[in-house]
């Protein structure tokens, strides 16, 4: 996909329109946080998810699986 994008000026601030067809693509509207990931080969990536909170998920399930009896205990 390859579309262009408008920047426009937002008080002291650039904004970007972002088309109802891109929107649509990443399931977010009014409202919604995106997050940009600069990417290796210095490109930007725009997505709907929080990196930073999928690699937090992955070391607390890590967690729940190798301390799965002590949990078990804790919770009665």
């Amino acid at each position: 996909m390859n579309m262009p994008l408008k920047l426009s000026k937002v008080g002291n601030s650039t904004g970007v329109i972002l088309p109802k067809e891109l929107l649509a693509r990443l399931r977010v509207e009014v409202g919604d946080t995106l997050y940009a990931t600069e990417t290796p080969d210095g490109g930007v990536r725009l997505t709907a998810w929080d990196p930073d909170f999928e690699a937090k998920m992955a070391a607390a399930e890590k967690i729940m699986r190798e301390d799965r009896d002590i949990l078990r205990v804790l919770a009665q």
